[in-house]
């Protein structure tokens, strides 16, 4: 049990680190969102509270679709007699659907694609790359507000599309990543507090702030060991997020965010909203490319230090009760 779900991992975030994702058409997570945004109208309703149940059946009827597929899947595998080869199939499928839940690949070829369009002096190009990332109006920002957003959203992906799903397999296996893939991503569609969302949204939205609680607070320190060993200022970065991780409306975002722009000894300024930092205000790539080897090493250290020792925890945990 335990080597599977190492391997398990080290497949998953070496699939991930090689070669990204597959195109949308194959990603289970656009599946996600597709059956997400075809229920979603079904729940439209003058009621407020039924919007309000609406909104919970569509996560509840998405995570269960999700977990009978994961669970069938481990049924055929069972059906197979000969141990080693059920063993081998099961991590490589395994790893192989782990993968989609994380996106450290995809989340560097955005932010890259974001100063590819500011480097071509293309401010429009970048504003529409950094839309696909981030939840804010980007029609009107300037190059330094394109930059910091993207970096804000660096920081933040770390958690949903990194360490959350990790977080998550150790504690229940794929089911346990998949649900928060799913909430994640109805957090994403419908998780805004506009008229429109207020009421569907609702649910996924408090699920999804749960969910991250501890996945980001842990992030946002082993953010910080990433500074020290990659020779950024781990004490600012620290600094930073004691002081500013709880001035950004969600309860969560801030750690992480708070710890990357300390580390880089910067300032993230979402306007009428929030400064995270006390460093340099005028942002570059170099930090950019310095915030992408943070999430990466934070990725694997979040391995190391909380989704193993997890595994191994509960595995123990689970012999003795067995004893």
């Amino acid at each position: 049990m335990i080597l599977e779900s190492i391997l398990v991992i080290v497949i998953a975030i070496f699939l991930d680190f090689v070669f990204g994702d597959p195109q949308n058409k194959y990603h289970p997570t656009a599946w996600i969102g597709t059956l997400i945004a075809k229920l979603v109208p079904i729940t439209k309703n003058n009621d407020s509270i039924m919007e309000k149940l609406g909104g919970i059946l569509v996560v509840v009827f998405t995570s269960s679709t999700v977990i009978l597929f994961i669970l069938g899947f481990e049924y055929g595998i069972s059906l197979i007699t000969i141990d080693y080869v059920s063993i081998i199939i099961s991590v490589i499928i395994g790893g192989l659907l782990l993968k989609t839940t994380i996106a450290i690949h995809g989340m560097e070829n955005h932010a890259k694609a974001v100063l590819m369009s500011l480097d071509n002096e293309n401010l429009e190009m970048a504003r529409i790359n950094l839309s696909m990332i981030v939840k804010r109006n980007t029609k009107n920002l300037d190059k330094n507000h394109i930059i910091s957003g993207v970096l804000e959203s660096i920081s933040e992906n770390t958690v949903d599309g990194i360490t959350g799903p990790l977080f998550y397999f150790a504690l229940f296996g794929l089911p346990g990543a998949f649900v928060y893939r799913v909430i994640n991503t109805a957090d994403s569609m419908i998780g805004y507090k506009t008229n429109i969302f207020k009421n569907i949204g609702w649910f996924t939205a408090s699920c999804d702030t749960i969910l991250n609680y501890i996945p980001s607070r842990l992030t946002g320190l082993i953010m910080i060991v990433s500074a020290a060993i990659l020779q950024n200022n781990w004490k600012a970065s620290y600094r930073t997020m004691i002081r500013d991780s709880k001035k950004t409306e969600s309860l969560n975002a801030g750690y992480p965010m708070a710890a990357l722009a300390g580390a880089l000894e910067t300032k993230f300024e979402k306007i009428n909203h929030y400064n995270l930092g006390d460093g340099e205000v005028t942002l570059t790539n170099k930090q950019v490319y310095s915030a992408i080897k943070i999430m990466k090493l934070t990725s694997i250290l979040f391995v190391g230090m909380v989704s193993l020792p997890l595994i191994f925890l509960l595995t123990i945990i689970g012999w003795w009760i067995h004893a």
